[in-house]
């Protein structure tokens, strides 16, 4: 679990403990969310979101806000998992 402060609310990070990260991914996923900025702000209690990391794939986040704020990891999906559906059918995204 991670503190950090962008602008004037403080936020808690914590990681679903159905994954596995590194402590270099973890600081990489850090760096992601203080790149964000205010605009992790604007986000709602429970939605979610996720940022594309060219090595780690998709990140996926939930946003909590009641009672503190919180920022959880729900999980990691590496670009040989990922999938497009169109009028064709479902491929893979590589």
């Amino acid at each position: 679990m991670y503190r950090f402060s962008i602008g004037n609310e403080n936020w808690i990070l914590r990681f679903s403990p159905n994954i596995v990260l590194e402590e270099k991914e973890k600081e990489t996923i850090i760096k992601g969310i203080l790149q964000l900025g205010k605009e992790l702000s604007t986000l709602s209690h429970g939605q979610s979101f996720v940022i594309m990391n060219e090595l780690m794939g998709l990140i996926v986040f939930n946003v909590e806000k009641i009672p503190s704020f919180i920022l959880t990891v729900s999980n990691q999906v590496e670009k040989e998992k990922w999938y497009v559906q169109d009028k064709k059918g479902i491929r893979s995204f590589l």
